[in-house]
Parts: C-alpha cells; structure tokens; sequence
C-alpha cells in the first residue's frame, strides 16, 4: 500500500514540476526585468540577435559597449547569443541601470521561453534582482551618511 502511494505522490510531484513554455501567439516571450529605479518590458522570440530598445539599435542606446555586454550576457552564458530577437522598452534610472534591468529581463525572458535553461540562469545569478537601491538622504546631514565637518580648533 505505502509503496503505491509513493509512486503516485513521485507521479504528482513530476507533473508539478514539469514547467511548459511560456509563449504567446507570435511566438514571444515576456519578462519585466528590474535594477535601482530602472524597469525593462522585454519579448523576445526566434530570430538572429537584433536586440532594440525603446525603438533604437541597443548598441546605439546604450553607447558605451561594457553596457551593451551587461545587456547580452544572459545569452552569452545560455550560448543563445544570435538565436533570438529582443524588443524591449526601458524606462527610470540611468545607462547603466538600464542595462542591468534588461539583463534581468532577457534571462527571465528566456527562462519562460525554454524552462529546461532555468538552472543555468538561476546558477550564475541571471534571475535573482538585484535589490540595492541609493539611500535617502537624511534630515540634518549633507548626503545619506556624510555629516557637517567636526573642527575642533
């Protein structure tokens, strides 16, 4: 008796598991990437590795090419580099948090796309946000932390 149960309860909890692709009708997946104050709305589908943002050429969006690699390296580690379109519309903060929260977004993106690569991406810290912000400034202090200059003389 025992025995059945356990074949059953290892039955459920594979199905459980057993995540399916989350795709839309065009054939895209979506994921909401986020880093500081800024938030990036990412679909990607097949293609062969144009990445635009906010209706530019990323590279061209960005600048500065250290931001473009931030912005591909959930490809670079999945090896999906060139296999994949991406739109994305950024939005608060700056560049460089611009190009964290599409990172986020990519690899939660393809997270949804193919659930097999999940690990990969949960592995090397792709999917987990990033939650430093800047601290507020306090009444009474010049910055967050800083305070007036003590002189004793």
């Amino acid at each position: 008796m025992s025995q059945i149960q356990e074949q059953l309860s290892n039955q459920l909890s594979s199905i459980k598991n057993e995540e399916k692709p989350k795709i839309d009708s065009l054939g895209r997946a979506y994921g909401t990437g986020k880093r500081k104050n800024a938030i990036a709305r990412v679909w990607i589908k097949k293609g062969n590795g144009k990445i635009t943002v906010n209706g530019k050429e990323a590279r061209g969006y960005f600048g500065r090419e250290i931001l473009f690699n931030v912005s591909k390296e959930p490809f670079v580690a999945t090896k999906f580099e060139d296999k994949f379109d991406v739109v994305a519309t950024l939005c608060g903060g700056g560049l460089g948090g611009q190009a964290g929260a599409l990172a986020h977004g990519i690899s939660k993106a393809l997270a949804a796309f193919d659930p097999e690569i999940r690990p990969v991406l949960r592995t090397q810290g792709f999917l987990t946000r990033d939650s430093r912000v800047v601290e507020r400034k306090k009444y009474g202090l010049k910055k967050a932390r800083k305070g007036k200059t003590y002189r004793k003389r």
